[in-house]
Order: structure tokens, then sequence, then C-alpha cells
């Protein structure tokens, strides 16, 4: 839905199903009524999130004709996808292997111009797109500098093939489609320096192309919650972009875990106890302490942080669980809303996107306290969104 020139949508990685036929019953089912809720007399977008099979089988017989004319019919729009996840990403453990295949593939570089073929095609005229991937690898599967060096050239090589393709579409279609790269802990690009450092060091100067094309057709996703775990200052990072004429594609609005931690270990007991409860086996869940002297240290996932609980000198944990956005105080832990809104109320006051996707893809996960019907919950996260958006708008 359309609200102040920036288009709001949920990303359908919150639904299972890893088949175009599975995928796409859930959608028939679920998002007429979310519609009817959220916007029943205008247009309303789907962040379409596709795995490596259900792309496939989406170009196969008439499969893309008839989503066509089934999102006309319903009155619903794709502007934005998730690339991310190639494979499964429910019901199966999932972990490190998000980021594969990486981008020092060829089966991530066949893959997400597959996408881009798709959106090129759903894509509504008179709207740019764009599709949400991976930050380049993931840190641990390499042992030394050298390696993630090798292996970063040979990424930012088939992003550029990427940007060509995506400059080709542009010249026979006069569309504008976007990759966005998404940092998160433990990825090649994790943070905003990590990615400006690439992005003005390693991939501006490949020399493939021109850097007018390159930022035309390559952007930052700015997943909150992963910038949150962070502890990054937002809005330094967005205009520091904005500065070196780096685009943001999309916002994807979501919420980490944040727990204070009491200086006193008997004290810290029930905090623990809370976030042992996100301890679960499907997702990577890497946590960021912060110390009192400020510096930081990084937990690959949650059972490590807490096989460290008894660290006196960390004063606060955040963790990679996107929980739900409209919940900020969950008892003894707290989640980072406060991040997300501070994001919201720089954009509406100075846009720097048109594409907003709220990610909260774990409700089947979460702890059982957290949980409600599926289409209540994205109704409720959107409307939140929604109300911080249209409040006070200068």
């Amino acid at each position: 839905m359309e609200i102040n020139s920036a288009h709001l949508t949920f990303c359908t990685n919150i639904y299972a199903g890893e088949s175009w036929s599975a995928h796409f019953a859930v959608l028939e089912d679920s998002f007429p009524v979310l519609k009817a809720q959220l916007s029943p007399d205008k247009p309303m977008g789907i962040g379409l999130r596709l795995s490596n099979l259900a792309s496939l089988e989406l170009l196969k017989e008439n499969h893309l004709e008839e989503f066509k004319q089934w999102l006309n019919k319903v009155g619903g729009y794709v502007f934005t996808m998730n690339g991310f996840p190639y494979g499964g990403f429910h019901h199966t453990r999932v972990k490190d292997q998000v980021h594969a295949p990486d981008w020092t593939t060829n089966e991530r570089l066949v893959y997400t111009i597959r996408l881009f073929k798709i959106l090129a095609e759903l894509l509504p005229e008179q709207m740019d797109g764009g599709i949400s991937t991976s930050p380049l690898s993931y840190k641990p599967w390499f042992s030394n500098a050298d390696e993630r060096k090798s292996a970063t050239a040979a990424a930012t090589e088939n992003i550029l093939m990427v940007a060509a393709e995506l400059k080709n579409i542009k010249d026979r279609t006069g569309r504008i489609l976007h990759l966005d790269i998404e940092p998160e802990p433990d990825g090649f690009l994790e943070s905003g320096a990590e990615f400006i450092n690439w992005y003005e060091q390693v991939l501006l100067k490949a020399g493939k192309l021109n850097s007018g094309i390159i930022k035309e057709h390559i952007c930052l996703c700015y997943d909150v919650c992963h910038f949150a775990i962070g502890y990054e200052p937002h809005i330094e990072i967005i205009e520091e972009l904005k500065e070196k004429g780096i685009s943001i594609g999309k916002i994807q609005i979501s919420a980490a875990l944040k727990a204070k931690l009491p200086a006193q270990i008997s004290e810290r007991t029930e905090v623990f106890n809370a976030l042992a409860g996100f301890d679960e086996p499907t997702y990577l869940h890497q946590v960021i302490a912060k110390q009192k002297d400020g510096t930081l240290i990084r937990y690959p996932d949650l059972s490590d942080a807490l096989a460290d609980k008894e660290n006196t000198n960390a004063e606060e944990w955040r963790a990679h669980f996107h929980v739900p956005i409209f919940v900020e105080d969950m008892g003894m832990i707290q989640s980072t809303q406060t991040d997300i809104k501070a994001v919201l109320d720089y954009h509406k006051n100075k846009p720097f996107t048109n594409h907003l996707e709220v990610e909260t893809y774990t409700w089947e996960v979460l702890p059982a306290s957290l949980k409600a019907p599926l289409n209540d919950s994205i109704v409720r996260e959107l409307q939140w969104v929604r109300n911080i958006l249209e409040s006070n708008h200068e």
C-alpha cells in the first residue's frame, strides 16, 4: 500500500512452502484477507520471496501469466522481492546455509538474474523494482584474510554481471531495477562501514561498468534489525550514503532482541533464562555484546553467547532474532523497536527510499507467549508502521 509516496508491504518469507504451487496457495488464501483489512480501496503491494525451486516453477507452463492475472484481479502488485534465502527456509535447519550458495557461485548469479526477469514482468509501470540479497558470503566459511579477499573479488564480479543485466533490461524495457545488498552479522558485509568500503574500494574500482550504472542498479538493503544488532548510528549511516551517492533500495523493517545485563551475575539469571527461550535450531541468531569499555564481542549464535554468560564485562546483548515489531517490552528482555522508530521518523521527513518491507519471518519458532494467528500478526505489524509514517508528517 502506498503511504507518503512510498510502498509498504510485508515479505512472504513469512510463509512456509518452497514450491511455487505451495507458496501461491498460501498467497491466494491470505492476501485477499489482508488487503480487505489494510487497503480495501486501493492496490496493495506484495514483497515476494521465491526459492530457487519456486522461481523455476513459476516460469514453467503458464504460471507467470496466471499469477499476473490473479494480481490484477485481487488488486495486488509486486515491487520488491527477497532473493536472500536460495533454498528451504522453513521446517528445516537453515542456520549458516541461508548464505548458500554465496555470491562466489554461478548458482547465486543465475538465480538472481532469473528473479529479476520475473520482477520485470510483474512490476507495475512507472515503478522501480528491487531484490534484496545476501552480503556476498559468510565470514566463518573462510579461514584467513587472503581467502576472504579472493572470495570478495569473485563475488564482486558476479554482482557486476547482475548490474550489466539490469542495464540491459532498462535499455530494452525502460524499467529500473536494483539489487539491494543486505548486510548482516558475520556476513562479508556486516556494517555500514564495511558496505561503504566495499562499494567504493572494490565494486566501483572493479572497472567493468561506469559508476553511474553501478549506482543506479546496486543499492543497500537497510535491514533495521541487522544494523541495530551492531549498535550502529542509523542516521549517520543513512546520511553518509546519501552524501556518497549510494542509494538505499529498501528498508526492511525488523526488530532484534535486546537485553540489558545487571552488574551482578546472580541478578542475570532471569535475563539469560528469557534469552534461552529464543535459542532454537532453525535460524542463525548471532549475538553482539557491548562491554563496559564500549568494545563489542561477536558470537556466531545465541547458544555460543549463552555459553559465555559468566562474562561480567558485558553490559548489553543484542541478538539476531526477528521479533514482532509492535512489541518492545517482553519482561526481562526488550526489542530494538526504538531503532525502527528512529529510522522511520527520519525517513518520513527526509525520504530516502520508496520501498518499505516488514520482515518478521520467525512466527513459527517464537516462544508461545508471542505467537498469534498469522494474518492478525501481519495486519498488526503493517498498521503499526502506517501509524508511525502517518503521524506528524512534515
